[in-house]
């Protein structure tokens, strides 16, 4: 197998995420006329989004990218275009989700004692365990439809290195709302030029948050609001009951061995992974040993899909995440040694041909520094 190959395959699923997840946000600006508000500071704003705690409301979310990445298959809140979330919390700890998956639909309850995944394509219900690291899971995997956690996410890490303003008033999901706008301070260096939340004006919640890039008026990326009920929400949408034909997976939340921690431990052993930068310039930096290059190589194993005939004896299949990336990206090379870069509105992904992958919101320059300083 192509060292090449192999080293775009390990990388291809971080890649797309950590692209999507640098914006995965959607949703026009409330109509009507912009409120007339009292004034309030830029910093009580930040505070607010920061400690926002949770409410008990039901709503959409619309998510709507235009970030440069083709349709993704089953995430389509990854993938370019519009799609929409519904979400409901008792603001105790409680919540209902439903997310598109294609033609099919995700749902996740948590009912306070379970946490529920039905997903209607394959007619499978998830049964998990209330534990702190299940929740934890499910709380990752809705964060990026999830205006209030994104806002509070993205204003806790950029706050220290932004230029922080209040611009104006507007309306979301009918309620009236500051524009707290946060701008690069002039030493950062990167391809986003403003993120922008947009707070309730009464519950100090973050109802949308939207990204901007340079040399262009309209967000890259937005997620928020179109509609909200705010208040105690009926009681029945956080109970769940498996439909009938369902087949039930229940997972334990049964303690590793010792062989499963020695297991994790030897994995994680073969890919290290390191910050360079702050605030905007961060870059997230990552190689995999050439031990677990070997293994994948010896494998013969490659991700597979069932579209598409198979070509000529040894090439990739037509349609496999490889040959996707690198039809994504561009040959590059230069003292750091060579690779692929791929490249979004909202930052890019340097992949080296011996394992090295760094990740950012960043132009390619700062990339290929990061990417130098690992070995």
């Amino acid at each position: 197998m192509n060292r090449r190959r192999v080293t775009v395959g390990v990388a291809a699923a971080g890649v797309v995420a950590g692209a999507a997840g640098l914006g995965v946000l959607a949703m026009p600006a409330g109509a009507g006329p912009a409120p007339d508000l009292p004034a309030v500071s830029a910093e009580s704003l930040v505070e607010s989004v920061v400690t926002a705690k949770p409410a008990a409301f039901g709503g959409t979310v619309e998510v709507a990218n235009d970030l440069g990445i083709p349709a993704l298959p089953g995430m389509p809140q990854l993938s370019d275009g519009d799609s929409k979330v519904r979400m409901w919390t008792d603001g105790e700890g409680r919540f209902r989700m439903q997310l598109p998956a294609g033609s099919a639909e995700r749902t996740v309850v948590d009912d306070g004692a379970q946490v529920w995944s039905w997903n209607s394509e394959d007619q499978t219900v998830t049964k998990l365990p209330h534990d702190a690291e299940d929740r934890r899971r499910v709380d990752e995997a809705g964060k990026s439809s999830d205006p209030v956690a994104l806002s509070r996410e993205v204003v806790s890490a950029l706050q220290e290195f932004s230029e922080i303003t209040v611009d104006g008033t507007a309306r979301v999901a009918n309620r009236p709302v500051y524009e707290l706008v946060l701008t690069p301070k002039p030493a950062e260096r990167t391809v986003l030029r403003e993120v922008r939340v947009a707070v309730d004006a009464e519950l100090r919640m973050p109802l949308r948050v939207a990204l901007l890039t340079n040399g262009t008026a309209a967000p890259a990326a937005q997620i928020g609001f179109s509609e909200l009920n705010v208040g105690p929400q009926d009681a029945g949408l956080f109970s769940f009951t498996p439909p009938a034909g369902a087949e039930v997976k229940e997972e334990t939340a049964a303690e590793p061995t010792e062989q499963d921690k020695a297991k994790a431990e030897e994995a994680l052993g073969q890919i290290s992974q390191q910050v360079v930068g702050t605030g905007w310039d961060t870059v997230l930096v990552a190689k995999a040993t050439p031990e677990l290059l070997t293994q994948f190589e010896q494998s013969g194993q490659r991700p597979q899909t069932d579209r598409g005939p198979r070509r000529a004896e040894g090439d990739v299949p037509q349609g496999d995440i490889q040959e996707m990336i690198k039809q994504l990206g561009k040959p590059v090379s230069g003292d750091w040694g060579s690779g692929t870069l791929i490249t979004s509105r909202v930052g890019g992904a340097l992949i080296a041909d011996d394992g090295r992958v760094a990740l950012g919101a960043v132009p390619e320059q700062v990339l290929v520094e990061a990417i130098g300083q690992v070995k």
